[in-house]
């Protein structure tokens, strides 16, 4: 390994740097998420058996895992009608596979671990972000560079092309949220810049950053905590000479206080970039004609496919109509979304560019 570093106080500092940070990257800092899948629409996770239960539920972790990737939004699950999709993610389903890990235990010992590869359908969880009304971050997707220094009590230090193992946390969780972190060649003129990233000086940064494409840095300085032990990492991230977004993470692990940065430029990229389509309509109130509704077990029957339903976040009778009544559904989006949703099951039909529903 080549370091561009002038004595061999400085080598001794980054390779002790390399060590702390090198020897446990097969540990992520999200437990559930592992290395591999890199698409958009796939994700693996980690389970405790192949038994069809267990796939189920990794076939539903792997699918918020894709969703956080195509929204960059790390708390997509929890956004209306998403938990009620994760219940069916199975269905959704491309193709999958699994893989056998062979690690080690706190003591040594050998282990093994089971990965669900879980790939899914492009244009299917397309349509699920659609009629959901979710934020989609489209590609391409910009890969900013990280200007990161290291202080764990020699002074700070660049990481730089040179020592990317060092910054191996932070870089794979940028991939685990759906876009890449590059990484300054390590230049002398470089290497200078890590008192300008100590002191805060993002014009600076943006400067030294001129030659690579896009004008977006990461900027970060990583120490050891002055009081309790553990790792601070302060964090700030730039767009075109902008500030977008500045945070701090305090943490007992280096990695994971170095994993925050990778959120956080996420979390910062997908609010300014990410944008809701408008092919499912718009959220609000809309009185539906459903018609077919004979008698008291087809009311039932479809009061109950209309609670199930993502899409519908409230609903009250209006008036009877002949062979049916007329109802208003509290939708997250519009009736586009509502019919796409519709069209999926065998309970209803829905008219084309229509507010009435047909009970099967």
């Amino acid at each position: 390994m080549h370091l561009a570093f002038r004595n061999g106080k400085a080598f001794v500092a980054v390779a002790v740097l390399w060590l702390a940070f090198g020897t446990a990257f097969a540990q992520r800092t999200e437990g559930d998420v592992v290395a591999g899948a890199r698409g958009l629409y796939e994700a693996e996770v980690r389970v405790n058996s192949q038994g069809e239960a267990e796939r189920n539920g990794g076939f539903a972790r792997a699918m918020t895992i894709v969703l956080g990737k195509l929204t960059g939004d790390r708390s997509a699950q929890s956004r209306p009608g998403v938990g009620q999709e994760l219940r069916h993610a199975k269905d959704f389903v491309k193709s999958y596979d699994y893989r056998q890990d062979e690690g080690r235990s706190v003591t040594g010992a050998p282990t093994f671990n089971t990965t669900l590869v879980v790939r899914f359908d492009k244009d299917q969880i397309d349509g699920v972000a659609a009629t959901l009304g979710l934020p989609v971050w489209a590609e391409p997707r910009p890969k900013p560079v990280l200007w990161l220094a290291i202080d764990d009590g020699r002074g700070p230090r660049l990481v730089a092309l040179a020592q990317t193992n060092a910054a191996r946390a932070v870089l794979d969780r940028a991939q685990e949220r759906g876009y890449r972190l590059g990484l300054p060649s390590g230049s002398a003129a470089e290497q200078a810049a890590v008192g300008a990233i100590w002191r805060g000086d993002t014009a600076a940064i943006a400067r030294a950053s001129s030659r690579y494409s896009p004008p977006m840095q990461l900027i970060g300085k990583l120490y050891r905590a002055k009081e309790g032990g553990g790792w601070t990492a302060e964090w700030t991230f730039v767009d075109a000479g902008k500030v977008l977004s500045t945070w701090t993470a305090s943490q007992p692990d280096a990695r994971r206080a170095m994993a925050s940065g990778a959120d956080g430029a996420a979390d910062a990229l997908s609010r300014k970039y990410a944008k809701r389509s408008t092919a499912a309509g718009e959220p609000g109130r809309y009185t539906v004609q459903i018609d077919g509704v004979r008698n008291a077990a087809d009311y039932i029957r479809l009061m109950s496919y209309l609670q199930g339903l993502p899409v519908v976040r409230g609903m009250a009778p209006v008036r009877a109509a002949p062979d049916g009544f007329i109802v208003e559904l509290e939708l997250i989006t519009g009736m586009p979304g509502l019919r796409r949703m519709v069209a999926n099951g065998d309970v209803l039909l829905a008219e084309e560019d229509q507010p009435v529903l047909h009970l099967r």
